[in-house]
């Protein structure tokens, strides 16, 4: 029988704590550098809370991935499937949620979908989810960290060999014209001045690594047990991946917006730096109180509540509240949402803007905490 890692369960629900914390400020240009991405290349702390819920999931799959190979083929492929693609689709449902908008004149018209966004962070989970799985099913421990190899090395010489005057810039990168011609500039994110999709296809190969790699120690883990041989491995292994991941930066730049091999290997090397923190404070020390307990409820409803919190604060954007009038005496509106940080957050300390900002999404994370910690209460878990 599998023993159970409660270090585990905490560690994907701190992530998605942090994912839900990251993505909700009161103000995107009042943020502290650690809760912001890196302009380009490197990595900030706010980088690694991606990366760490895919080496999540692939933790995940190494508890339920023996049952699915043992049910058979068709049930193998049915679960993996539908799994996929109903994630993948709340992806976009997100991404079009509301289906209305206020448009230049103030009245509320239909959000065509000929703009909405294809891509994104629950579809990239599926994506990387279904092919992980896949060649997990098929190539099981020691394929798989073939494969991983060969997928990291041959994405690095696509990018070369696609480009080799410019390869890792924002416009030099190949996958954008990839993306422009698989679904087109309008679907595509725009956040950075151009079309570009930091949650793209091509840059999705490396995010694939990531779970593979999240499985392998997962197996890992269960393989060895609560033993100190065990927690010494993953020490090791995460000295090595992250000291790897710093010597491939010189040559192939650590870089989250294109999910660089070197970032995928430096990422997975922190997480399992903190996941062997983890399992020792809380499987080998016992330590668990008010900070797991926290944490644990999020990972329940991981899901239900990274959605909620996305589809929230578009939903309360229809509501509108008036402001300020704009230097050029036109009237601005305020949500609900965005009226909390204005009146009550923002003045706590106007000269410092970012302290607002920041407990803004304090007290938004708290919010979202109340609703799985009731869910909880009620043992309501919403799985996919």
């Amino acid at each position: 029988m599998k023993e159970r890692f409660h270090s585990l369960d905490v560690f994907r629900g701190a992530t998605v704590a942090l994912m839900i914390l990251v993505n909700n400020p009161g103000s995107w240009a009042h943020l502290y550098a650690p809760l912001d991405h890196a302009s380009w290349h490197g990595c900030t702390p706010t980088d690694l809370v991606f990366p760490f819920f895919l080496f999540a999931v692939g933790n995940a799959l190494a508890f339920v991935m023996p049952r699915l190979d043992a049910a058979g083929e068709g049930a193998f492929w049915k679960k993996i499937i539908t799994r996929t693609l109903l994630i993948f689709s709340i992806g976009i449902f997100l991404n079009w949620f509301p289906f209305i908008k206020y448009d230049d004149a103030g009245k509320l018209v239909a959000k065509p979908f000929e703009t909405v966004r294809i891509f994104g962070v629950l579809q990239r989970i599926a994506l990387s989810y279904f092919f992980a799985s896949v060649i997990i099913h098929f190539f099981k421990v020691r394929g798989s960290f073939v494969m991983s190899a060969f997928i990291l090395l041959a994405y690095w010489f696509l990018c070369v060999a696609a480009n080799p005057a410019d390869p890792f810039s924002i416009n030099g990168w190949f996958g954008t014209n990839v993306d422009k011609y698989l679904i087109g500039e309008k679907h595509m994110y725009h956040g950075e001045g151009i079309a570009f999709d930091p949650e793209g296809s091509m840059n999705t190969f490396a995010a694939i690594v990531q779970v593979i790699l999240g499985y392998l120690v997962g197996q890992y883990i269960i393989t060895k047990g609560k033993t100190a041989e065990m927690l010494n491995g993953l020490f090791v292994t995460a000295c090595v991946l992250i000291f790897a991941g710093f010597c491939w930066d010189m040559v192939f730049p650590i870089n989250k917006k294109i999910w660089t091999s070197s970032y995928t290997i430096y990422t997975t090397g922190l997480a399992v730096l903190v996941i062997s923190l983890m399992i020792y404070l809380i499987e080998f020390r016992g330590s668990k109180g008010v900070w797991t307990r926290f944490f644990d409820v999020f990972g329940k409803n991981a899901l239900f509540i990274f959605v909620m919190s996305g589809i929230l604060p578009r939903a309360m954007a229809l509501i509108r509240i008036p402001g300020k009038p704009a230097l050029n005496g036109k009237p601005t509106w305020l949500s609900p949402l965005s009226w909390f940080y204005e009146h009550a957050c923002k003045p706590i300390l106007p000269s410092d803007p970012r302290i607002g900002s920041l407990i803004y999404a304090l007290c938004f994370i708290g919010m979202m905490w109340f609703f799985v910690w009731v869910l909880d209460r009620k043992k309501i878990y919403i799985r996919v």
